[in-house]
């Protein structure tokens, strides 16, 4: 499930190795996405974005929906990173990481991201098979984090992936609520009272 970024950053400079060239590019059309949704997104759109032809897109991706596929990932990538700065700051309960991320998480310029998120995960759900390795790691990546968190608080290893895989499930339910509803106040509400059950008196 990152911060949003300044879309408007330089052109990714021409040369170096082809997968340092492809993933500059990729952080820069993310960085777009949440500047921008993905209302009318094109490869032109994005190209111009990130100072490339749309040519020089599918050179690297492929199609347009393998590069969607690639900005879903990165997204998820930076959003475990950025859980994990949270967790390594000292002093913090794991209630007030939870609610920190979910205000990144929740955050209206984040919101173009979420909406693709979902978009090409029911793409890949549908069997598209370009959209299929947005699925790798959709679940397992983040229990990883999840599952050490839950077992540095005390948590055998079965009790700590079950309870990171409710908290992961619930946080996405609630996000796809909010794109859905608009309803802010009543999901910021939910989660608060999910914390409570969670964990507790936190």
């Amino acid at each position: 499930m990152t911060a949003t970024g300044d879309a408007r950053r330089a052109p990714v400079p021409p040369g170096g190795r082809r997968e340092d060239r492809r993933a500059q590019l990729v952080e820069a059309a993310v960085d777009h996405v949440a500047a921008h949704g993905i209302a009318d997104l094109s490869l032109r759109r994005l190209g111009a974005a990130t100072g490339v032809s749309h040519r020089m897109l599918i050179h690297y991706f492929g199609t347009k929906e393998q590069l969607l596929v690639e900005i879903v990932r990165t997204s998820e990538r930076r959003r475990r990173a950025s859980l994990s700065r949270l967790r390594a700051e000292p002093g913090r309960s794991p209630a007030d990481v939870a609610r920190l991320l979910w205000r990144q998480l929740a955050d209206p310029g984040a919101a173009g991201e979420e909406r693709l998120f979902f978009e090409i995960c029911g793409h890949a759900l549908r069997g598209r098979p370009e959209a299929a390795p947005v699925l790798e790691g959709l679940v397992e990546d983040w229990l990883e984090p999840l599952v050490a968190a839950e077992i540095e608080a005390g948590a055998t290893p079965a009790e700590a992936r079950n309870r990171a895989r409710v908290g992961l499930a619930t946080v996405r339910g609630l996000l796809l609520d909010l794109l859905a509803t608009g309803d802010r106040a009543g999901v910021d509400a939910a989660l608060e009272e999910f914390l409570r059950l969670y964990f507790g008196s936190e």
